[in-house]
C-alpha cells in the first residue's frame, strides 16, 4: 500500500515538471491565441488519450454510462480548464497564471471534497497545504510587482479571476475522474473517456482558432510538444497517480508545477524573480516534503487522513 502511494506521488510530480514547461513552449508561439494553445494541447492530447485507451472505454461502455453525470462533469471541466489556464497566462504572465491556477486548486479541491463527500483532511495536509498556498503568494506578489508595468496593470486581474477558474476546473476534473475510478472504472478509461469528451468539446475552438499553427514550422512544433509531452504522457502520468492518491492530496503535489514554471521563466523566458518569489519557490518545496514523506507524527483524534 505504501509502494502504491509513493508510486503514485512520482507520477504525479512527474505530471508536474512535464507541465511546468507549457508556458514557456506557448511563448515560442506568440502569434497564436490562448484559446488556440489550450485546444490544442488539451483537445488533441485528450483524444490520443481516449484512442488509446480505447478499448478498454468500449468495454467499460455500461460503467461509463452508469457514471455518465460524473463523465459529462469532468468533459466540461477538461474543456474550460485550458481556456481559462493558458488565457491567465498570457495576461498576467507565465508565472502569475500557473501559480494562481495551480495554487488555488488544493483549497478548490479540498472544498470539493467537504460539500461533496463529507471528507476532513489531516492536521499534516492543511498545514502543507498552507505553507505552499503562502509560498504560491509569495511568488505571484514578487513576479506581479517585477512585471506589472511590462504586463499590463489592467490585465493582470482578468487573468487572476481566468487562474482561479482554471484551478477550480482543475480539481474537478481530478475529483470526478478519481470518483469514477473508485466506483469500478480503471485509471485509463476514466481518464481517456473524460478527457476524450473534453477533447471533442475542444475541436470546434481549434478549428476556430487553429490557423497560425500551419503558419510556421516552429508555431506547428510548439502545438505537437503540447500535446504530445504535457498533456498526453502527462496526464497518463497523472491518471496512474490520481487512482493511487486523493484528489486532493494529488493537487497538492502539483504546486511543483509553479516552480518548474517559474525557473524557466527565469532562464529561457527572461522574466526575472525576485528574492521574495524565490522564498516561495522554497516554500512549495517545504510544502512537498510536509505533505509526501512519511511522518512519525501522531495524527489528532478526529482527523480523517487525506491519503
Amino acid at each position: 500500500m505504501m509502494q502504491a502511494h509513493a508510486l503514485g506521488v512520482i507520477a504525479i510530480l512527474f505530471s508536474a515538471v512535464v507541465w511546468g514547461t507549457t508556458g514557456t513552449a506557448a511563448t515560442f508561439a506568440p502569434d497564436v491565441s490562448a484559446a488556440a494553445i489550450g485546444a490544442a494541447a488539451m483537445g488533441v492530447g485528450g483524444l490520443a488519450q481516449a484512442l488509446l485507451a480505447a478499448r478498454g472505454i468500449y468495454r467499460s461502455r455500461v460503467t461509463l454510462w452508469d457514471q455518465r453525470r460524473l463523465l459529462v462533469t469532468g468533459g466540461l471541466a477538461v474543456a474550460i480548464y485550458p481556456l481559462a489556464f493558458y488565457g491567465s497566462m498570457r495576461l498576467a504572465g507565465v508565472t502569475v497564471g500557473t501559480v494562481i491556477t495551480i495554487g488555488s486548486a488544493p483549497l478548490l479541491s479540498a472544498l470539493i471534497e467537504y460539500l461533496l463527500e463529507g471528507r476532513r483532511l489531516t492536521l499534516r495536509w492543511s498545514i502543507g497545504a498552507l505553507v505552499g498556498l503562502i509560498g504560491m503568494a509569495l511568488i505571484c506578489v514578487a513576479e506581479n510587482s517585477a512585471h506589472a508595468a511590462t504586463i499590463g496593470a489592467q490585465s493582470v486581474p482578468l487573468g487572476v479571476v481566468l487562474g482561479l477558474i482554471g484551478g477550480l476546473t482543475y480539481a474537478l476534473y481530478s475529483w470526478s475522474a478519481r470518483k469514477m475510478m473508485l466506483q469500478g472504472a480503471a485509471s485509463s478509461v476514466a481518464m481517456g473517456a473524460t478527457f476524450g469528451l473534453g477533447g471533442l468539446m475542444l475541436m470546434p475552438v481549434l478549428f476556430l482558432t487553429g490557423g497560425p499553427f500551419l503558419a510556421s514550422w516552429t508555431n506547428a512544433a510548439v502545438g505537437l510538444y503540447m500535446a504530445a509531452v504535457p498533456m498526453f504522457l502527462g496526464y497518463i502520468a497523472f491518471g496512474y497517480g490520481l487512482a493511487r492518491v486523493q484528489a486532493s492530496t494529488a493537487t497538492v503535489i502539483t504546486l511543483f508545477e509553479p516552480v518548474v514554471a517559474a525557473v524557466l521563466a527565469v532562464l529561457i523566458v527572461g522574466e526575472r524573480l525576485p528574492a521574495m518569489g524565490w522564498l516561495g519557490v522554497v516554500m512549495v518545496v517545504g510544502c512537498l516534503a510536509i505533505i509526501t514523506l512519511p511522518s512519525s507524527i501522531r495524527r489528532r483524534p478526529g482527523l480523517t487522513p487525506a491519503t
